[in-house]
């Protein structure tokens, strides 16, 4: 049997409605109408003058001894603010019930130009009363259900980008070499997008043109060529040509570029490597 979260039990105990569902359960089940019931003791407590409120026992001098003692409070405030000597043992005597009013005849309202405007304090004290307990700031099952709705809002949003990023599947990469008098190493891999939109994604560890870095790819026999751009790091991310055949053009390039208006490759090569799927 599923039983009532401590968030339902404590609004049903606020005196929130939750459905007949809710009010059925607690009905027939003794273990959660024995945790209402706890909350619900908890709740009247909380609200002197309600009917059925139980009688706090006022506590003892001891009890603001303790905490003189504990928090180290100067002699100024170790008297008792209940007003009880420090010395007496004896606890105040409880208040007697009240006992019931004769009914009375109403009295008629003063004029309202001899009304006075209740005082600041006065305002506080009245907001704070028609707030209650039941204000939803002061109900921890909203608050907890708040947090729920956030998390779940997080996630779902999580899960929106998840879902709107292309799924990439790799389709050849190779190892970058350095060609002639370079050192530098790196590499470089074609991912392809869900909408079939292919990418290169090209690695070195360090920048070795002495003008500027342009990627391309090349025919075995190196008499075609394609440039995809100009790499400004030592990484980059370049479109690959829709309908480029990568087996007629394996090869990529990093080659260094003079800055002479030339769009012809330079002939001077920083790292080279054969695409292989």
């Amino acid at each position: 049997m599923q039983h009532l979260d401590p968030e339902s039990l404590s609004l049903l105990a606020l005196g929130e409605e939750l459905g007949d569902g809710a009010a059925d359960h607690l009905r027939s089940c003794p273990s959660c109408a024995a945790d209402h019931a706890g909350f619900r003791r908890a709740v009247v407590a909380a609200k002197p003058g309600t009917p059925d409120a139980p009688v706090l026992e006022s506590p003892g001098p001891q009890v603001w001894a303790g905490i003189h003692r504990t928090l180290t409070l100067s002699a100024a405030v170790a008297a008792d603010p209940l007003g009880f000597p420090a010395s007496s043992g004896s606890r105040p005597p409880a208040p007697a019930p009240a006992q019931p009013r004769p009914p009375q005849a109403q009295p008629q309202p003063p004029a309202a130009s001899l009304t006075p405007l209740p005082s600041r304090g006065d305002r506080a004290v009245r907001k704070q009363e028609r707030g209650g307990g039941s204000g939803w700031i002061r109900r921890p099952g909203v608050w907890l259900a708040a947090a729920a709705s956030t998390a779940l809002l997080a996630a779902g949003v999580f899960w929106s980008v998840q879902q709107n990023q292309p799924a990439v599947n790799p389709l050849a990469q190779a190892d970058l070499a350095p060609v002639d008098q370079h050192s530098a190493t790196g590499s470089a891999r074609v991912l392809e997008a869900k909408d079939g939109q292919r990418t290169l994604e090209i690695r070195v560890d360090k920048n070795e043109a002495r003008g500027y870095q342009e990627v391309w790819l090349i025919a075995p026999d190196l008499s075609r060529l394609v440039s995809l751009g100009v790499m400004t790091s030592d990484s980059g991310t370049f479109a690959v040509p829709a309908g480029l055949d990568l087996g007629e053009y394996p090869i990529v390039d990093v080659s260094d570029e003079p800055v002479d208006g030339n769009p012809a490759h330079s002939s001077v090569s920083i790292v080279r490597g054969t695409l292989a799927s």
